[in-house]
């Protein structure tokens, strides 16, 4: 399916772009986009699905989904690339200047988007702000939440980003500022610390979290892990090798 805006889409350019990564959520499609147009009803949105090479019925349902669902738009990697490569595949080809991340199992509330909206707009310098949610009652077993709790204090206290959950996929932040982002695999864990580095801030707010109701995890405890040491390694190298530049004002005098 293309992505091209509809024609009646054209006419009005969203305020905000609502980015899900899928890869196998078949079941979870119609209720979720349901759940999102729901809480953005009266806010010019889009809502921009990139199925990353999934191999049951996903795509089909995204378009039997599209055809009553004027705001959505549908991406498709030929061979999973990973949730951060799709995360990045949308925010590209969003047109609202605002991006909000949601996983696409349906355990983030879209209900809780338009007090993330209300927040960051209230903020005044705002053009480099990353609100983050912060699952305070998390709704999974406790294997994950055990292994969850301890990674994201182990991380805070190395990179110093001060993000008590960076694992919840509801996040809303300006698209300029994403776009600034060094690329990579796993990179959608790492947003607090990225964020840091390039000069922002960083908000975490406390978001609803529900249990998973249909389909499977596409991650395993032991995989995540393994994994996050080389990225929290590589995370830790990018701050050390940058440091950003502070421009004086016209006219200041020369040190």
């Amino acid at each position: 399916m293309s992505d091209a805006p509809r024609p009646a889409e054209s006419s009005l350019v969203p305020l905000l772009a609502v980015v899900v990564p899928v890869r196998n959520e078949a079941e979870n499609i119609a209720p979720l986009v349901d759940e999102i147009s729901a809480a953005l009803a009266g806010l010019p949105h889009e809502i921009i699905y990139v199925d990353d090479g999934s191999t049951d019925g996903t795509a089909a349902a995204l378009a039997g989904t599209a055809r009553r669902a004027p705001a959505l738009r549908v991406l498709r990697h030929a061979a999973s690339c990973g949730q951060s490569a799709a995360i990045v595949t949308g925010v590209r080809a969003a047109r609202a200047a605002w991006i909000a991340t949601l996983d696409g199992d349906g355990q983030n509330d879209p209900a809780d988007i338009p007090a993330l909206w209300d927040f960051v707009r209230a903020e005044p310098e705002n053009d480099r702000l990353l609100a983050a949610g912060w699952r305070v009652n998390r709704r999974d077993t406790q294997i994950k939440r055990l292994s969850s709790r301890f990674a994201n204090r182990l991380r805070a206290r190395l990179l110093g980003d001060a993000t008590p959950d960076t694992g919840c996929g509801l996040k809303l932040f300006p698209r300029a500022l994403f776009l600034e982002l060094p690329p990579f695999d796993h990179m959608h864990r790492y947003l607090p610390a990225l964020v840091l580095r390039a000069g922002g801030r960083v908000v975490s707010r406390p978001v609803n979290h529900r249990p998973r109701l249909r389909g499977t995890s596409n991650y395993g405890t032991l995989d995540r892990a393994l994994v996050g040491i080389s990225d929290l390694m590589g995370v830790m190298w990018l701050q050390r090798r940058w440091k950003r530049p502070q421009l004086l004002p016209p006219g200041a005098p020369q040190a």
